[in-house]
């Protein structure tokens, strides 16, 4: 998908549960060089949906250590912009609305599973940060009729939303870097969640909400979100929106070889930083 020079809108979206560790950085730097070699724009959005563990001094310190290794953004919660407020947690109206459009066209389900009845009847190994494959407990088909008339008017509140996924379909999307990627829905993933019975969004609702509404043309991210990118195109569908490229980028690893993650202190930008390293050593290991 090639677009015009102008008309490209590319975006960063840190999570402030921690520090900024060095893949991070190393993807937000991705972003915008293609940004910048498009003659677009560039977004940060603060993705602060989990109330339990994002905390202001992470907002600050994001954006701090960010500007230090010599990013940019056109609009922020820093900077403000056309596309205010920034914040995920300022807006849930929007979430509402998307919520309200997929439970009308009879796209998603309330389910009353629990993440360890999920976990337990998952019939497939996952990865710890993605969902375990939903066995379809609660799936319409599965429940009887009187089970079925008693959920038609279930509150949104109170009970985890599912997606339901097109069981079998063989799923396509070519990757500005990986090429050709596929996925069969309902083996490699399964009826995912859109909402919370805390009455807030899921990760995929929200992104997709956030991206389809800020005119966001190419999402650039860590390749361990390519199967999100599957769930995130059925919700596009169903939603009846255009979906962005995606550009997914190599994950960066420790010396054992493991994935980094915000435990890795050592390996943060704050800790570099208050070490005397310079920008320019970070990003010169990345060529």
């Amino acid at each position: 998908m090639v677009f015009p020079v102008s008309a490209y809108r590319g975006r960063i979206a840190p999570s402030p549960t921690g520090l900024l560790h060095t893949g991070h950085a190393r993807t937000f730097w991705t972003a915008q060089e293609r940004a910048r070699a498009a003659g677009g724009e560039l977004i940060l959005r603060d993705e602060d949906l989990d109330e339990a563990r994002c905390r202001p001094e992470f907002v600050e310190a994001m954006l701090a250590d960010l500007r230090w290794l010599g990013l940019t953004w056109n609009g922020g919660p820093d900077v403000g912009g056309p596309d205010a407020p920034y914040e995920q947690s300022r807006r849930l109206e929007l979430y509402a609305k998307t919520f309200s459009s997929l439970r009308t066209a009879g796209a998603i389900y309330p389910c009353t599973c629990s993440r360890q009845d999920v976990q337990a009847a998952a019939a497939a190994p996952h990865e710890a940060a993605d969902e375990p494959l939903y066995p379809g407990t609660c799936r319409p088909e599965n429940l009887t009729a009187v089970e079925r008339g008693r959920r038609l008017d279930w509150p949104r509140a109170g009970a985890n939303w599912r997606f339901r996924v097109p069981a079998g379909e063989a799923m396509a999307f070519i990757d500005g870097n990986f090429g050709a990627q596929r996925a069969v829905a309902g083996r490699e993933f399964g009826d995912f969640l859109v909402w919370r019975k805390n009455d807030r969004p899921s990760y995929q609702l929200a992104c997709v909400a956030d991206d389809a509404a800020m005119r966001i043309t190419e999402v650039v991210r860590g390749a361990d979100l390519l199967l999100s990118t599957f769930r995130q195109l059925l919700l596009y569908h169903a939603l009846g929106l255009t979906p962005p490229a995606f550009f997914h980028c190599p994950l960066v690893t420790d010396a054992q070889g493991v994935r980094l993650a915000k435990r890795h202190d050592a390996l943060a930008l704050r800790t570099l930083r208050a070490a005397g390293r310079k920008p320019e050593e970070i990003r010169a290991g990345w060529a």
